[in-house]
Order: structure tokens, then C-alpha cells, then sequence
């Protein structure tokens, strides 16, 4: 088991939230930035599973457990700080988000989704991105940001 991606392993997500928590606390923190109650919480709605949540989920959860009476341009402002500092990625084809693993440094979304589950899983390959830099030089095209989202069947429910 120690190649499955943690995502597919069972876990306690209270440690991924927290972690991902301390981590947006502690880079806030040193780029003298706010990290707001709501901008907060967006984030640890994002991180409450592997999965991608779209911004409508999120207001849904805000609304119903919450309490909060958040129109969309609340939550979309919230995300848009969240992406802008690294905290979370956009994943395009579902129009949702997910929690960046590695916000300390910069690097190229690359995803694993499943078709079955919707678990994404975070790659940072920087072979991946090379590649894609290099082909895009061979025909003059400069890049300037790149997701690669990758549709398939995880682990678990390929043995299911």
C-alpha cells in the first residue's frame, strides 16, 4: 500500500484538514496576507475530502451547517484568494476545487480524477511539465500556466 496515493487509502481527514489549515495559516501569515473567517472555512470545506467541491457545494454547506447567509460572489471572492495564494486548484472539467498539497511552492496542477469515486489526487511531476514545456517550444508557443486532468479509475474502484 505504501504507492497508493493517501487519498485512496482510509484516513482520518480531520488530519488533512488541519494540516492544510496550519499550512494556509503559516504562508498567510508570512506574506502578511488575511486569512478571514470564510476565507478560512471555504478552505476547510475544500479540504473535508479528496474530492473536488464545486462553489455551489460550498455555499450549501455554509447555508445548511452553517447558518451563513453567503451569496455565490462571497464564496467566489473567497476561492478566488484561495487560488491566488496557492491554497487550492481549480480542477476545470467539474468546475470545483480542491486543496493544493504543496502551497508552499509553485507548481503545475497535474490531477488523477476517477469517473467512479470523483477522488482527485494531486501529482507534481515535474517531468510532466518539462514535456509540456518543451513541446510548446518546439512550435513557439510559451506557456503560462498548465493543468493536466487526467480521467480514470483509482485504485479502489478498479478492485471493486
Amino acid at each position: 500500500m505504501p504507492n497508493t496515493p493517501l487519498a485512496n487509502r482510509p484516513h482520518d481527514h480531520s488530519h488533512c484538514v488541519h494540516s492544510a489549515l496550519a499550512e494556509a495559516d503559516a504562508l498567510c501569515a508570512r506574506k502578511g496576507l488575511r486569512l478571514t473567517a470564510l476565507r478560512r472555512r471555504v478552505l476547510e470545506l475544500v479540504w473535508q475530502s479528496h474530492k473536488p467541491l464545486g462553489a455551489y457545494d460550498i455555499l450549501a454547506v455554509l447555508s445548511e451547517q452553517d447558518g451563513r447567509r453567503a451569496a455565490p460572489p462571497t464564496v467566489y471572492r473567497a476561492l478566488d484568494f484561495l487560488l491566488e495564494n496557492s491554497l487550492v486548484h481549480r480542477i476545470a472539467s467539474l468546475n470545483a476545487f480542491i486543496g493544493c498539497s504543496h502551497p508552499e511552492h509553485a507548481h503545475q496542477g497535474q490531477f488523477l480524477i476517477c469517473r467512479e469515486c470523483h477522488i482527485a489526487i494531486e501529482l507534481e511531476q515535474t517531468s510532466i511539465s518539462n514535456a509540456i514545456i518543451a513541446s510548446a517550444k518546439d512550435v513557439g508557443f510559451s506557456v503560462e500556466a498548465q493543468t493536466v486532468e487526467v480521467v480514470g479509475l483509482c485504485s479502489t474502484c478498479r478492485s471493486a
